[in-house]
């Protein structure tokens, strides 16, 4: 069980709940029982395209397993997408827009800050949540209704430390994060206090909501004499930053975490001499079965929908998101089973046994409800290609 720190289900949703659990289950008049899995995302905003691709992963999965059987008894999933929009302040509506539609357990969202945000939201109605990879140690923290798949902040940002040591004989880092943004300036913080362990020098900066212009920024790490820059910001302003280090000749690395590793940053980085590294969740390449089969078939999809495709930024490189949406789905289904239920607070309860092998690897939590994972991928864009470069597997030293 998650050692609970704070009582966070107020009583204020309780007619939320009680709408919830109406709606669970077989349909009024419809011959399929249908179970609903929730699907917290942004879809526009300024990590639309991550959430766009994080969802892809959830709706391949589905096409693959529509069905699962929940106390002896077959439930058709459907799945509730609603659009969060990358902000805090709609995070709860869109919270809420679940709750009404009775889904039992939700998935989501790309970004922490709107998932710390709608959390107090799904703790109220008893319907859990499973994050695919928002990394800020203050999702599941002093709460027993939010889990996840994907490693935390702390270890990635020692992991991107111990790698611009150990590659680039780092000593001096220039680090930029969006203010108030919970994932940047977080993860910023954790890769700064482990590259200081290791001997290191660093520079802080954040930028305001609305920034276009990044020159200066890139200006100041080089006049800093900066030997990486590590920056783990949206998508979009991901693209302007590599778009001005282009401009200023910045020879420096970039390094930064998994919201980078998007198609976006890929464009942006391709034709240019600007190096870019992330560390991510999953990478193309093993022999094994099961993420074989996985490649195949969503690229076969991706190819399959020209929506699908639109949404993975126009072509069919696969985001390690895609690969977390996809097991996270699957961790949904064994969570639902081992429930026996379709009722959140049930959900809840089976969800800490939880274990599930996925094309990520070995899916289980610990007390805090967080997955138990020691390895980060590193990747590097080849410039001349547009495409994603393997370098290495990165463990904390």
């Amino acid at each position: 069980m998650k050692k609970v720190f704070s009582l966070r289900a107020a009583s204020v949703m309780g007619a939320a709940a009680m709408l919830s659990l109406s709606f669970v289950g077989c349909n009024d008049g419809a011959k399929e029982s249908v179970v609903k899995i929730g699907i917290y995302e942004p879809a526009s905003g300024d990590n639309g395209a991550g959430g766009k691709q994080e969802a892809l992963g959830i709706q391949y999965a589905n096409t693959v397993t529509p069905n699962v059987t929940i106390g002896g008894k077959e439930y058709k999933v459907q799945l509730v997408s609603v659009d969060n929009e990358s902000s805090n302040d709609k995070a709860v509506t869109a919270a809420s827009e679940l709750v009404s539609k009775g889904v039992s357990i939700v998935l989501g969202s790309y970004g922490s800050g709107v998932s710390i945000a709608a959390s107090d939201t799904f703790a109220a109605a008893e319907i859990p949540a499973v994050g695919l990879t928002c990394t800020n140690p203050q999702v599941t923290l002093g709460n027993d209704h939010y889990f996840r798949i994907c490693f935390l902040d702390p270890f990635q940002g020692t992991v991107l430390a111990n790698f611009a040591n150990d590659n680039f004989k780092a000593k001096k880092a220039y680090c930029l994060a969006k203010l108030g943004d919970d994932y940047s300036v977080g993860l910023c913080n954790y890769f700064m206090e482990a590259f200081k362990n290791l001997g290191g020098e660093a520079t802080f900066e954040t930028f305001p909501d609305g920034t276009s212009d990044f020159a200066a920024y890139v200006t100041n790490a080089k006049n800093e004499g900066a030997d990486v820059f590590f920056s783990p910001i949206s998508i979009e302003a991901a693209a302007l930053v590599i778009e001005q280090a282009n401009t200023q000749g910045l020879s420096i690395p970039i390094l930064a975490g998994d919201t980078w590793d998007s198609n976006v940053v890929l464009s942006a980085a391709k034709g240019t001499n600007v190096q870019v590294y992330v560390t991510t969740f999953f990478v193309e390449g093993s022999e094994d079965k099961i993420v074989t089969d996985f490649v195949d078939g969503f690229r076969n999809y991706l190819n399959a929908d020209s929506t699908a495709l639109t949404n993975n930024g126009g072509n069919d490189e696969i985001s390690a998101v895609s690969a977390m949406g996809f097991d996270g789905y699957y961790t949904a289904l064994e969570a639902l089973k081992a429930a026996g239920s379709t009722k959140g607070s049930d959900v809840i309860k089976a969800l800490p046994a939880v274990a599930y092998t996925g094309v990520t690897g070995e899916i289980r939590f610990n007390e805090t409800g967080d997955a138990k994972r020691d390895v980060a991928y590193v990747k590097q864009c080849n410039n001349e290609t547009g495409k994603w470069q393997f370098i290495a597997v990165q463990k904390v030293k």
